[in-house]
């Protein structure tokens, strides 16, 4: 790599470039870090700690499982839970098993989880209990052929398993009844597995180890192909970067990272439980952090020195009566992504914790992380940083031309973390990359002389909601399935909690259609982050001489 002047800008002690190397595959990556850091906590629920050897021990006997059921080298498991100690075991197992992760969000609706079924061609799936009932709702030619059913208590000690099974089910019925026949518990198949020969697998470094699932600007989910090579290396730039922000934290001891953000997002799945992982630390487990009392309750049972959130997450925090209750005083990093970080909430986080916010960029088609502020900052700069190690970054034309510096273009990313394509879609990952290779972002932004990178709008009409993108024409596709709708069209509109919100415009086929009905009929199709705040009816809708929508008329008129 040639003329990058951010090297300049490197805290002292962070490298130009890391070597993706290091390790052929997850597999091989795992292997050293359950040798090596046997006795520490991996990760911590409700107050129980699993260590290192546990979670080896747990893992190899899913694989052994998973081996025996028949899944086979290449085969997707879906993984379809929260924050849960079976999440991070499943996806070892998956991994150790020559297996592929796909990861779902648990809060999808029946017609979301079956397209991600369909589109990835899982094979098997795991899922907690509580959503069960959405999984019994797809199309039966679409149902993974294993079926594998997890409880949030299970992996507890006794009695407090039993007891959180019980409150869980049947005090605050979270678990709506479901049938799915010939389903295996989660705690049956590890012990099945533990009486099974081991299985070994060794997948090489261009090997698929996750889709994870993004929106297109046509509205359909596309498989982000993930490497074993491209989360390694994201793994080590991630580390790279992050060193200089943990370097006042003891030598050889554990760091601590709060998991509020969810697992199946990449944004965690990579920074915070594969890097928790290669540094040996260990991760506090949060399954809802909506649930901002018991959150905070669960920060005050260890020191917190790592915590990743989006910036709706840190406002919410700070606005809570019992913030003040967590010692923050061991804080060494807060990163802020998935989101533009507000200045006068990074202002207002660094005045109660004393640790800065350290604002970064990435995408699931990245690993997820590309371009980030230096960690030992103590200033909000207002721009998303500096590419990390390994990553060039490029603005471009839409010819995919480099612009000249201080120009406005799409921003542009080449490196090791970069995905290799979307899942069965060649004509989409053609689009994607420039002829020499980088990644279109379908963001706008500046790059200055000193290599920071500041993000001016969306190429894309993609909203981004608490950290999560939604697609217009998804949201209108299904709006557009009410009898009473003639036509629909969505955009973002700036919200203080969420960042963005959406605000969908119809026009009315059925005059008597209410903004409640609407409403009712969208959420039975659309996660919760996807449904409209706002439903505004009119006449018509502003189009283009050949009949397009004009979504951006329709938002600047909402601006």
């Amino acid at each position: 790599m040639t003329d990058r002047p951010w090297l300049a800008q490197y805290p002292v002690g962070v490298p130009a470039d890391i070597d993706p190397g290091t390790c052929a595959s997850l597999v091989e990556l795992l292997r050293d870090i359950f040798a090596r850091y046997r006795d520490r906590p991996a990760f911590a629920f409700m107050g129980q700690e699993t260590s290192y050897g546990q979670w080896d021990a747990q893992s190899a006997a899913l694989a052994a499982w998973l081996h025996h059921v028949g899944m086979r080298a290449g085969d997707r498991v879906a993984l379809m839970m929260p924050n849960v100690p079976q999440y991070p075991v499943a996806v070892a197992g998956v991994l150790r098993a020559g297996l592929v992760v796909v990861n779902v969000n648990p809060l999808y609706t029946p017609r979301e989880l079956e397209h991600q079924l369909r589109d990835s061609g899982a094979a098997a799936i795991i899922i907690l209990e509580n959503f069960a009932h959405t999984l019994e709702q797809i199309d039966r030619e679409v149902l993974p052929r294993v079926v594998v059913v997890a409880s949030m208590g299970e992996m507890l000690r006794f009695p407090m398993g039993s007891v959180v099974d019980f409150v869980v089910r049947h005090r605050k019925h979270l678990v709506p009844r479901f049938s799915l026949p010939g389903h295996v518990r989660f705690r049956d198949a590890l012990a099945q597995g533990r009486g099974l020969p081991s299985c070994v697998a060794h997948p090489g470094p261009e090997d698929v180890a996750v889709l994870q699932y993004t929106g297109g600007t046509t509205g359909v989910s596309k498989g982000a192909i993930l490497t074993h090579r491209n989360l390694i290396a994201n793994v080590l730039q991630s580390a790279a970067w992050n060193a200089p922000a943990l370097r006042k934290l003891p030598v050889n001891g554990s760091i601590n990272t709060a998991c509020v953000l969810p697992l199946y997002h990449i944004f965690a799945f990579t920074v915070v439980m594969l890097l928790s992982a290669w540094q040996g630390g260990m991760i506090m487990l949060i399954p809802n952090p909506r649930d901002l009392a018991a959150t905070l309750k669960e920060l005050r049972r260890y020191p917190v020195h790592s915590f990743p959130a989006v910036n709706t997450l840190f406002n919410a925090l700070l606005h809570h009566p019992d913030f003040d209750k967590v010692d923050w005083s061991h804080l060494r990093l807060s990163l802020g992504g998935g989101m533009a970080v507000q200045e006068a909430v990074a202002r207002k986080w660094l005045e109660r914790t004393g640790c800065p916010i350290c604002e970064g960029y990435g995408l699931s088609e990245t690993s997820p992380s590309a371009i980030g502020n230096p960690t030992d900052t103590d200033h909000f700069s207002g721009t998303i940083g500096l590419p990390i190690p390994s990553t060039e970054v490029a603005i471009v034309d839409d010819q995919g031309h480099p612009v000249a510096i201080g120009q406005a273009g799409e921003i542009a990313l080449r490196g090791p973390q970069v995905m290799s394509g979307y899942w069965n879609r060649p004509e989409d990952t053609a689009r994607a990359f420039t002829s020499d290779g980088f990644f279109k972002t379908g963001d706008i932004g500046v790059l200055d002389a000193q290599g920071y990178v500041r993000v001016v709008d969306r190429k894309k009409d993609m909203i981004l909601v608490s950290g999560f993108n939604v697609y217009p024409n998804e949201i209108e596709e299904v709006a557009v399935m009410h009898p009473g709708v003639l036509e629909a069209a969505a955009v973002g509109v700036p919200d203080p909690n969420s960042g963005e919100a959406v605000r969908l415009f119809v026009v009315r086929r059925d005059p008597s259609l209410t903004e409640d009905a609407l409403k009712a009929f969208l959420a039975e199709r659309l996660t919760n982050y996807k449904r409209p705040r706002h439903i505004v009816f009119r006449e018509d809708l502003p189009k283009t001489p050949v009949g397009k929508i004009l979504r951006r008329a329709l938002r600047d008129a909402a601006l």
